[in-house]
């Protein structure tokens, strides 16, 4: 006779169904254990809590490392961009500074062909600014420099990039900067890139137009804007801002100064040209008219003319 044979599939599905109906049964009881509410009841959730949590420390073990583990290679991978960053600011900054150091090799022998001999009395003085006016129809700065630090009045007022303005009124101690941007503001400037001068005229407002050039069709926006020199209150070449064209379509300068962050300025120390009086040698002083008489004939033509009388018999 055949004998019948039993897989182990036949005994691992009974016993499948009965761990499966011992767990929900588990879990029913603790669901409704959790759901009773009392006294004896809290304690017990209390106790089980007690003795289960901590043994569970070992299996979220695993997940805190794969948590460090994900969060480290995230701080590496900013690291690793702002070192990518870093190297081409640094680049970039090692180009400037060879075409900084280029600029001032030229700008040395330039100077050292033309002879030009500097102004040693052009040096500044730095001052903080105490307070501003506040007022939307004057606009001027309050430093802490004066009279005793030497400050008068006209001095030009720079901050780290251009011009602020200049020094009108001064104290003992202190002094005010009347800013570009005041409607009693005119300054001569000069429109490097055409070479037309106009007068930079405040008018409360962050962009100040340019008044009085000569031929605006030579102006074109971004062309830079530094002081003129004329009148001899500014000292020429510092740096105003660039050219603009407002919404009116008028011509305005962008002022280089950082207005909204006025912390220290530089006031600019000059001193007043001395009037030349004496033309020198090569030019001859004029004539005085009815005091010049008529030049003497030469000598020898004197000589040479015959005495009266002379041949007459």
């Amino acid at each position: 006779m055949a004998k019948s044979r039993t897989s182990p599939e036949d005994y691992i599905a009974p016993i499948r169904r009965i761990l499966i109906g011992m767990l929900v049964l588990a879990l029913l009881v603790l669901f409704l254990v959790w759901r009773i509410d009392s006294p004896r009841v809290e304690r017990f959730r209390t106790a089980l809590i007690d003795q289960v949590a901590p043994g569970f420390d070992w299996v979220m073990l695993p997940v805190a490392k794969v948590v460090d583990m994900a969060q480290g290679f995230q701080s590496y991978t900013k690291l690793y961009q702002q070192n990518q960053e870093l190297r081409q600011e640094l680049q970039a900054m090692r180009q400037w500074k060879e075409a900084a150091l280029r600029l001032e090799q030229q700008n040395a022998k330039l100077l050292d062909l033309n002879q030009v001999r500097l102004d040693p009395k052009l040096t500044h003085i730095t001052g903080v600014v105490l307070a501003d006016s506040g007022s939307p129809f004057r606009q001027s700065v309050l430093l802490n420099v004066g009279a005793r630090d030497g400050i008068r009045d006209g001095w030009a007022a720079m901050d780290g990039i251009g011009l602020v303005g200049r020094i009108s009124g001064v104290g003992n101690k202190t002094a005010r900067v009347i800013l570009l941007t005041d409607s009693n503001s005119r300054v001569p400037v000069v429109v490097q890139a055409s070479g037309q001068k106009a007068l930079l005229a405040g008018d409360n407002s962050a962009a100040p137009p340019l008044e009085f050039i000569d031929k605006p069709d030579l102006v074109r926006p971004g062309d830079q804007v530094v002081t003129s020199g004329d009148g001899g209150v500014l000292p020429s070449g510092l740096l105003v801002g660039q050219v603009a064209q407002g919404p009116d379509r008028r011509l305005r300068v962008i002022l280089a100064a950082d207005y909204e962050r006025l912390e220290f300025l530089r006031v600019l120390r000059s001193h007043d040209l001395e009037p030349i009086t004496d033309p020198g040698t090569l030019v001859a002083p004029p004539l005085a008219t009815g005091l010049i008489g008529p030049l003497p004939a030469p000598k020898a033509e004197v000589d040479a003319e015959p005495a009266p009388g002379d041949g007459d018999g």
